[in-house]
């Protein structure tokens, strides 16, 4: 008798493992890839910190790029911290960061307390320092993704105040800050809300205008709401005793 052979159509197990070898070889080389792509993008950030350091050189944030995209424009007029008046760069320290001095990039007190509260459900009160907000305009996007985001910013700050010096660390934040619709910097800010340099600011528009950083499509400095001129006239008070807050940038 003849033997049949029938054809099921199921591969060998050669087969099946050499195609299971392949795949794997494929998934390997994509993950290697996605770790080079990772790894030039984290390098992107540590080599623009380095050339931001010069005095000379005056970055701009990705906002600001974005406006450049989409064919907005943006009025920003860099000005050296010498420039500015000191009741204006304490002003947004006060009100932004108050450990800006004392802090190594992250504050890592304020972190604990937003995660603490972001586990149980409490609105968001901002932990943010300066120089996490300066590495996210610099170098990151705003929105979606804050988690994700928040995870990138936190060593890129502690890397960013490490290499650059306090000082600059203000300047460069007071230049790309937001302070209206296209407005960028806080020379351009003086001069659109209150029609003067920023080295002329008084003590209450100093304050107001550190007040309006949170949401400055929203809050207008030269027209304060109540809740603003309150949020203003404490600020004014810290920043009057600041001291030892800001001996950095003295």
């Amino acid at each position: 008798m003849t033997e049949q052979i029938v054809e099921t159509g199921v591969p060998e197990p050669e087969a099946m493992s050499g195609r299971g070898s392949r795949n794997r070889t494929k998934a390997k080389g994509w993950l290697r890839k996605a770790a080079k792509a990772l790894l030039v993008l984290a390098a992107i950030p540590m080599v623009l910190t380095l050339l931001y350091l010069p005095s000379f050189v005056h970055p701009v944030s990705t906002l600001m790029l974005a406006d450049l995209a989409t064919f907005q424009g943006y009025d920003r007029r860099w000005v050296s911290i010498d420039d500015v008046a000191p009741v204006m760069v304490n002003s947004v320290i006060m009100s932004e960061d108050g450990q800006f001095c004392n802090h190594m990039g992250v504050d890592w007190g304020e972190l604990r307390g937003e995660v603490r509260d972001f586990t149980k459900g409490r609105p968001a009160r901002g932990a943010s320092t300066i120089s996490m907000q300066t590495v996210k305009n610099l170098f990151l996007w705003q929105r979606p993704f804050g988690t994700a985001r928040k995870m990138i910013e936190i060593p890129g700050a502690i890397y960013y105040d490490l290499v650059t010096p306090k000082r600059r660390i203000i300047e460069t934040y007071l230049n790309i800050a937001e302070w209206g619709p296209g407005i960028y910097g806080i020379e351009a800010g003086a001069q659109y809300h209150f029609k003067k340099s920023a080295k002329d600011l008084t003590r209450r528009q100093a304050a107001l205008l550190a007040v309006t950083l949170p949401n400055p499509y929203v809050r207008n400095p030269a027209k304060p709401t109540p809740n603003m001129r309150r949020l203003a006239a404490r600020v004014e008070r810290l920043a009057a005793r600041s001291g030892a807050y800001v001996q950095c940038v003295d």
